[in-house]
C-alpha cells in the first residue's frame, strides 16, 4: 500500500515535469519506497519508539514522529515553520486522534522540564501509540511536502535563469538511485528554504539553498551532499547561538544520501 501511494505521487511529479521537459523521468524502485520510512525514522530517532516524542536539549519546542515534526508551546515565537500541526490535520483524514489532541492547537507542555516530568503520562503514551501506528501516513505527509516543494521554490526565485537552474538540479537529483529519498528527507529535515523566518543573517539552509549552490558537470549525489553541507555549515556560522554541536550529526545524515 505504501509503495503504491508513494509511486502514485512520484508518477504525478514525473507527469508534471514531462510537460516541462520530455526527457526528464522520475522513477522510484520498490526497494526505495519500502525503505524511505525506516530511513527517515532512523535518521531522526534511531528507529526507537521512545524517540517519537522528544524535546532536545537547547531547543525551545518538542518534536514528534518519524520526521521530528516540531510543535510550539502556546506563546512561543521561533524562526522555524511548525510541521506537527499540518501533520495532525493530515492524520485526521484517515486516523482517529486521541481526544485531547483534537482539543489543543499548541503543545501542552510549556517547557522542557515539564515535558520530561510528563514523559510517561497517559497523554504522552497515547501520542507515541498514534505516531507508531501511523508511520505510512507520516511518510505520505513527508512525500506530499516534497512534491509541493518545487513550485514553492520556483515561485521564490526572481529570474528565469535561476529558476531553470533550480528545476534542473531538482530533477537531476530526483533521477538518481537514492535521489528521491534525499529530496524527501532533506525537505523534511531542513525545509524548502522559502520561509523568511528560516534564515540567519538573510541566508537560508533549506532545499532551495542547497540546489542553488550545486555546480554543473559534477557527480550528482556527491555534489548535492557538498552543497547541502555548505549551506548547513553556513547556518552554523550565521546562527545567533552556538549550533555547532548539531553539525556532525547533520553531516552523517547527508552521507546516507550516498548509500545505495
Amino acid at each position: 500500500m505504501l509503495f503504491r501511494l508513494i509511486s502514485a505521487i512520484i508518477l504525478a511529479i514525473a507527469i508534471s515535469q514531462a510537460a516541462l521537459a520530455a526527457d526528464n523521468n522520475i522513477q522510484l524502485t520498490t526497494e526505495q519506497a519500502q525503505s524511505i520510512g525506516q530511513k527517515i525514522w532512523h535518521n531522526e530517532g534511531l528507529g526507537k519508539v521512545e524517540n517519537l516524542t522528544v524535546w532536545n536539549k537547547g531547543e525551545d519546542f518538542p518534536s514528534f514522529g518519524i520526521g521530528h515534526f516540531i510543535w510550539y508551546p502556546k506563546g512561543l515565537e521561533a524562526p522555524f515553520s511548525e510541521s506537527f500541526p499540518p501533520l495532525k490535520t493530515h492524520l485526521k483524514k484517515s486516523t482517529t486522534l486521541p481526544g485531547w489532541l483534537n482539543k489543543t492547537d499548541h503543545a501542552p507542555w510549556p517547557n522542557r522540564d515539564n515535558f520530561h516530568r510528563n514523559i510517561n503520562s497517559a497523554k504522552m503514551n497515547s501520542l507515541r501509540v498514534l505516531l507508531h501506528n501511523s508511520i505510512p501516513q507520516q511518510v505520505e505527509f513527508i512525500v506530499l511536502r516534497m512534491q509541493a516543494a518545487l513550485p514553492k521554490m520556483l515561485a521564490a526565485i526572481p529570474t528565469k535563469t535561476q529558476r531553470d537552474h533550480i528545476r534542473r538540479q531538482f530533477y537531476r537529483v530526483a533521477q538518481q538511485t537514492n535521489g528521491i529519498y534525499a529530496l524527501i528527507d532533506y525537505v523534511n529535515f531542513k525545509g524548502e528554504g522559502v520561509s523568511s523566518k528560516e534564515k540567519y543573517q538573510g541566508q537560508g539552509w533549506g532545499l532551495l539553498q542547497a540546489l542553488e549552490n550545486m555546480h554543473e558537470d559534477t557527480q550528482t549525489m556527491p555534489e548535492f551532499v557538498r552543497a547541502a553541507n555548505f549551506v548547513l555549515s553556513r547556518r552554523v556560522k550565521n546562527a545567533p547561538r552556538d549550533e555547532s554541536h548539531w553539525l556532525p550529526g547533520w553531516r552523517n545524515r547527508l552521507q546516507t544520501y550516498l548509500n545505495q
